[in-house]
């Protein structure tokens, strides 16, 4: 292990400062190949920083543009629908209903759902799409 070590110094000092080697004509890192190859792989070694900062720095730019545009919707003013008062819709639907309490119930569920209650005491689903896709377990439509 320490000769490891020792070999790993003395190739660094060569790649970085060979005039810092003792001149032996033993010394297997003298050879050109091996100098070579120590060279090559350093090169190879800041290509591969070099990438990764470049792909760093555009995962940055991405996340500045996205803040960015996040920032310019907001001041336009687009913003997620308004929450609708799911009470006050599911009395004025179930108001003629033959079992209210079960009726606002279940409208309760649909409105908290899909925020959107269709006019009137019934009917008139095709107004609110996903109001009337839900269905019970057994295929019925839940929402009144």
């Amino acid at each position: 292990m320490r000769k490891l070590l020792c070999s790993v110094q003395i190739i660094l000092l060569e790649l970085f400062d060979p005039q810092i080697l003792p001149e032996t004509d033993n010394s297997p890192l003298r050879t050109s190949s091996f100098s070579q190859l120590f060279r090559l792989l350093a090169v190879l070694v800041m290509a591969k920083a070099l990438i990764a900062s470049l792909l760093v720095s555009l995962l940055l730019f991405q996340l500045v543009e996205a803040d960015h545009q996040l920032v310019k919707n907001a001041s336009k003013g687009t913003s997620p629908p308004k929450k609708i008062d799911c009470g006050g819709a599911c009395a004025a639907r179930c108001r003629l209903s033959s079992r209210p309490h079960l009726c606002k119930r279940a409208c309760g569920t649909c409105c908290a759902r899909c925020n959107c209650v269709p006019p009137g005491t019934a009917g008139n689903q095709e107004m609110c799409p996903c109001y009337a896709r839900l269905t019970t377990h057994g295929g019925k439509r839940k929402c009144p």
